[in-house]
């Protein structure tokens, strides 16, 4: 099982490790705010976003983000308007990139898909969206969500590495259709 880095520990990003834990990966779970990292770690619970939600032990908080560099699979949980410079930071790896916010950025109109183009134009991109709430996933309630990527067979790889028996991505190569659709709903 590849390991999966989760970029933004806000209540999605939280949402997004707990359930790639219960899908079997090792989870580097970042996050830029060092006081709320080292309380998660301490209590295995972000008792800012998720309170009462208790991070599996295969989470890790972190806020070194040169710890991402082992990552296989990197999920991208930050809000669109940080979303450039946060990818910019990010360590240079193969891994893929799963853009898991909604939204457009308001200084270009640029997608964010576009944005991780430009700020890692050899990385292999995905989106993921759908209706879901990050309490009901951390609670594990059946959520459906959409992968998509270039091609249904990225989308395919993608969705298998998440899926868990609450959690179903439906793979797709509609990139743009999906991060649309997930824009204009916010």
């Amino acid at each position: 099982m590849p390991r999966i880095g989760v970029v933004g520990a806000g209540a999605w990003g939280t949402a997004l490790a707990i359930v790639a834990a219960r899908a079997g990966h090792a989870v580097q779970l970042w996050g830029r705010d060092q006081v709320q990292i080292e309380a998660i770690a301490g209590t295995r619970t972000n008792t800012r976003y998720l309170p009462g939600i208790r991070l599996p032990d295969a989470v890790a908080p972190i806020t070194n983000m040169t710890a991402l560099a082992d990552a296989e699979l990197m999920l991208l949980v930050v809000p669109a308007q940080q979303l450039r410079v946060v990818c910019g930071s990010l360590p240079v790896t193969g891994a893929p990139l799963i853009i898991c916010a909604k939204g457009l950025e308001r200084s270009t109109g640029l997608r964010l898909s576009q944005i991780v183009a430009a700020e890692r134009p050899r990385a292999a991109m995905a989106v993921l969206s759908g209706p879901s709430f990050a309490l009901e996933v951390a609670q594990g309630l059946p959520t459906a969500v959409t992968i998509a990527a270039s091609t249904s067979a990225q989308a395919l790889t993608y969705a298998e590495w998440l899926a868990g028996p609450a959690f179903r991505p439906y793979p797709s190569d509609d990139v743009l259709g999906v991060e649309l659709a997930g824009a204009l709903k916010n």
